[in-house]
């Protein structure tokens, strides 16, 4: 089902920015970002049920400030991203956490003893352990199973380097124990998926994990609920996996005794739809009668290098009062072959055309659900193109 984004983004809105600006503009929606945390905040949890946003989505300020108002938690994926929430954005420490690829260099100097620090590897739990006179932290797992589009959309599974594996579990609670710390917390992320039944089996892992580790009463389940940009992508229902988990934590709690409080980390699914990109036709150009039609734009992988990636796809709108369509491929503006805006799913390798209304230069096009992974997540400087503009309305 297609979430209907009209209400968010009126074209007459839109256009007035459009014509104001000779630079690309991502708009994100405020109402958007509202209902969202409405609806998430609506949900009642046993045991308790908290909401961080995954940072690494849209790092934006503003964004980050208004969920902030909404009482939003966070979730950092660098001690960069701990740094630019406590020192830009203002925001209380003990409402982040950390989980990084990237062990610390001096973890006692470098991180604030009110974050919530998630050890990812062996050698971070040794680390903490040994440095940090806090005594309670989490530990990010890689349960063996993954969940995603493709493999670049996957973060579990033996092809995942994120969390620690699995089977080294036994070796880390030792190690916890000899340093007289508790493991309270445990983070698992499996990936990005729609599908509740596959929530239910990754729940039942995470249990799994959870019934081994006796200190723990919290669990971070994660992101990846899907959304739906383009064509038959399925739109993860959020409330039907959580009525899902706490069922499953029911049963663990007549089963074990245990009270575990649930965390997610929902950075797609809050600000994915928020967002639209508006560009410019800056050229049409075709590859004869055996090739195809191009409409050129003034924005590309230095904006949004998700369907370069990974073969994302955007649905795309010619903004005009044209009657005739035709089938485009839409290219960015930077020198380079794959900077391409409509690939074939999962394959940006293919190029996928478009029937879009036919486009004079000049027209606006939208690019529509780009308000998670793009702005944050782009070929910045390449070609020494300057940043599209960002505004909230």
């Amino acid at each position: 089902m297609k979430v209907n984004l009209s209400k968010y983004f009126r074209k007459e809105k839109l256009l007035g920015i459009f014509r104001k600006s000779n630079l690309p503009v991502f708009v994100y929606s405020k109402d958007f970002l509202n209902d969202r945390c409405k609806d998430l905040h609506s949900v009642k949890f046993k045991n308790g049920f908290l909401v961080r946003y995954a940072v690494k989505a849209n790092s934006n300020l503003e964004i980050i400030r208004f969920l902030d108002s909404k009482g939003v938690h966070f979730d950092a994926s660098s001690i960069y991203e701990v740094d630019f929430l406590i020192k830009k954005c203002k925001i209380n420490p003990a409402k982040i956490s950390l989980s990084s690829q990237q062990p610390l260099g001096n973890i006692a100097k470098e991180l604030n003893p009110k974050v919530v620090y998630h050890a990812c590897s062996m050698l971070q739990l040794e680390n903490f352990c040994k440095n940090m006179k806090t005594v309670e932290l989490g530990l990010r797992v890689n349960p063996g199973i993954g969940s995603g589009g493709n493999k670049r959309t996957t973060t579990g599974g033996v092809a995942s380097s994120f969390g620690l594996w699995h089977e080294y579990l036994g070796e880390a609670l030792m190690l916890a124990d000899q340093h007289q710390k508790k493991i309270t917390k445990l983070h698992l992320h499996i990936g990005s998926g729609s599908d509740s039944k596959i929530w239910g089996e990754v729940m039942d892992v995470a249990l799994e994990i959870v019934n081994k580790m006796p200190d723990v009463t919290k669990l971070d389940i994660g992101g990846g609920y899907k959304i739906r940009r383009y064509g038959e992508e399925q739109e993860t229902y959020i409330k039907k996996v959580l009525k899902i988990f706490q069922e499953k934590f029911i049963h663990f709690e007549k089963k074990t005794g245990r009270k575990i409080q649930l965390e997610i980390e929902p950075g797609t699914f809050m600000v994915g739809h928020a967002g639209v990109l508006l560009t410019k036709v800056v050229d049409v150009v075709d590859t004869g009668k055996e090739g195809f039609n191009f409409i050129k734009t003034n924005t590309g992988m230095n904006d949004i290098l998700r369907p370069s990636l990974y073969g994302a796809q955007h649905e795309i709108e010619v903004v005009n009062n044209s009657k005739v369509k035709k089938s485009y491929v839409v290219v960015g503006h930077n020198c380079e072959s794959g900077d391409v805006l409509t690939t074939k799913k999962g394959d940006p390798e293919v190029l996928e055309p478009r029937l879009l209304k036919k486009p004079s230069i000049g027209d606006m096009l939208i690019i529509y659900d780009v308000g998670a992974y793009c702005y944050s997540m782009s070929a910045k400087n390449y070609n020494q193109y300057p940043d599209a503009l960002e505004i909230l309305i």
